[in-house]
């Protein structure tokens, strides 16, 4: 699944991602499909029934993810020198991409202001090298800005945990 990269370090080749992404759109097609006939997918009398339309969605990205898993597949060792993305390159998403699931887990038992204020403030400090003073603003002004747009002037609720129970919310 991988081969050694341009920089240091192995890389993950298109052909293996370009296979697993088909894969999925085969995956997601078929959720689609068999929600569908679970909802019925038959014309009835007043037009129609829920499933219809989504069933032949899902028939499309079923073909779509088949020939593009085909292709893939018969095309195999021609894309064998193509990197994708290499580990030096992809070090970078996970740095990001970890922390986002870190505060989306947050925020089940934090709630989402003060889950976002944590967020936005470590990647001031880590990712930005900001100051102290412009962090706490920043990092405490805008959950508190999204705090009175969302749940005092459109009254819209949002998830909350401990500290918004403890002042009313």
């Amino acid at each position: 699944m991988s081969t050694p990269g341009r920089e240091g370090g192995g890389a993950v080749e298109t052909r293996w991602v370009e296979l697993v992404v088909a894969l999925l759109i085969v995956a997601g097609g078929a959720v689609v499909v068999m929600d569908a006939l679970r909802v019925g997918i038959a014309w009835g009398d007043d037009g129609p029934k829920a499933g219809y339309f989504p069933f032949f969605i899902g028939c499309i990205l079923i073909l779509t993810g088949g020939w593009i898993t085909a292709k893939t597949v018969w095309g195999w060792r021609k894309l064998a020198s193509s990197v994708f993305v290499t580990h030096a390159e992809l070090r970078p998403v996970f740095q990001m991409l970890l922390p986002t699931i870190v505060y989306v887990i947050a925020i089940f038992y934090l709630g989402i202001y003060v889950s976002s204020a944590i967020y936005i403030g470590a990647f001031m400090i880590w990712q930005g090298k900001f100051r102290w003073p412009v962090t706490v603003g920043t990092s405490l002004g805008v959950p508190i800005a999204l705090f009175l747009l969302f749940e005092v002037w459109f009254l819209v609720p949002l998830p909350k945990g401990p500290f918004e129970k403890l002042i009313g919310y």
